[in-house]
């Protein structure tokens, strides 16, 4: 028989403090989460895992915490929180299962487009928002763009008053349950400067879905959105024509450190199970944890953790303070997700043969992190962002 450890949940430990000092509405919000995840997310995160939809009861007391809301002004109902405690919301999310980060992820990027959107835009779907009462998809990726956003070949034709929009995205979070989209089609010539930005309501005529078979995140129903001359009224155009590509861009710096701090939580989340684990069995004797080959391996990938963990929070402190930070998101990105990946991996090991089972989280999370690496930007796209910064525009492979 399988044992299982699972931690109780921790209030602030020392390590917590030492890594960063939030004041104490951010620890307060800390708590609330981590107990939220704790009771809430743990338990239900294999049944997820296997296919089941998000629980009803679940969403609803995620919304009533205000985590569905975290971006929208106050006046429509929202928290209008700082990106920091946005990622203190991923980061606790992801201790009990980063597929939940995007209900959480996905309205903030929704409300924050909408910030360039139009006065009946935002009275319409603010409120929705903040009450959860919407699930939103980002509609960037194709089958031929993915990091070369810029060669995106969806197109928006005006027809009169209205756009009429062709194409297919793919790998969309969401695509399956999505109720809306911001949706990024070519509305000019090549180029990022012929990319616009669109609020694209997904129960329309010519919506089409596909849902794919993924190892991982099975909760969050990615797949393909296709558009077969799908629509929209014409102020459903969010802030200029050809301002499209420059506000994708935005919501990727920051939502990469988001993304990053989902799998930061359950790196840590795994850490925490193994310490217990290994303190408990025994072998010749002995709790293996006094074993060195077990214990230094531990503190390896402790102090990886807590090196991404700092970076991600040094990025959104510096988007808080309206700072440049697309470098800071690609160094926190990178080194997040191979520390967190390696931090799982080596939980798996550290708990022998019970690891390789279904009985315990670590190969799921395992999954998951595999999943988040792609999105928002893939290790060679990040390090040509870091490139961009260090060398100039000049030492880029494209103009």
């Amino acid at each position: 028989m399988v044992e299982k450890v699972f931690p109780h949940p921790v209030s602030q430990t020392r390590r917590e403090k030492a890594v960063l000092e939030f004041n104490d509405e951010e620890q307060q919000f800390r708590q609330e989460v981590r107990r939220f995840a704790h009771r809430r997310l743990i338990p239900n995160a294999r049944q997820w895992d296997e296919g089941a939809p998000m629980t009803p009861d679940v969403l609803k007391e995620l919304t009533g915490l205000g985590l569905s809301g975290l971006r929208v002004p106050q006046e429509y109902g929202g928290t209008e929180a700082s990106f920091t405690m946005m990622g203190i919301a991923a980061e606790e999310i992801g201790r009990g299962d980063t597929s939940v980060g995007s209900y959480v992820s996905l309205p903030a990027m929704l409300a924050e487009t909408l910030r360039a959107g139009n006065k009946d835009l935002q009275k319409h779907w603010y409120p929705r928002i903040a009450e959860g009462k919407v699930i939103a998809a980002f509609a960037l990726t194709e089958p031929e763009a993915g990091s070369d956003a810029a060669s995106l070949r969806t197109r928006a034709k005006r027809d009169g008053d209205d756009w009429v929009i062709d194409g297919e995205k793919s790998s969309i979070t969401f695509a399956g349950n999505a109720d809306v989209s911001v949706v990024f089609a070519r509305t000019g010539g090549p180029g990022a400067r012929g990319v616009s930005t669109f609020i694209v309501p997904l129960n329309v005529e010519g919506v089409g879905r596909e849902v794919y078979d993924t190892p991982g995140e099975r909760l969050t129903q990615r797949g393909a959105i296709r558009f077969d001359g799908v629509r929209v009224p014409g102020d459903h155009l969010v802030g200029a024509e050809g301002e499209g590509f420059i506000r994708a861009m935005s919501n990727f710096d920051y939502s990469r450190t988001i993304t990053s701090l989902l799998y930061v939580g359950a790196a840590y989340q795994s850490l925490d199970e193994t310490i217990a684990y290994v303190k408990q069995r025994q072998a010749f004797g002995v709790p293996v944890a006094k074993f060195e080959g077990v214990s230094f391996k531990i503190a390896e990938h402790y102090v990886r953790m807590e090196a991404a963990r700092l970076l991600c929070y040094q990025a959104l402190r510096r988007k808080d303070r309206g700072l440049p930070h697309s470098k800071d998101t690609a160094v926190a990105k990178i080194m997040s997700m191979e520390a967190a990946f390696d931090t799982v991996h080596a939980c798996v090991l550290l708990h022998g043969h019970y690891g390789y089972n279904k009985a315990l989280p670590l190969e799921m999370r395992l999954r998951n992190i595999l999943g988040l690496e792609i999105g928002a930007g893939t290790y060679e796209a990040l390090k040509l962002t870091i490139i961009r910064e260090l060398m100039g525009k000049e030492a880029m492979p494209y103009k």
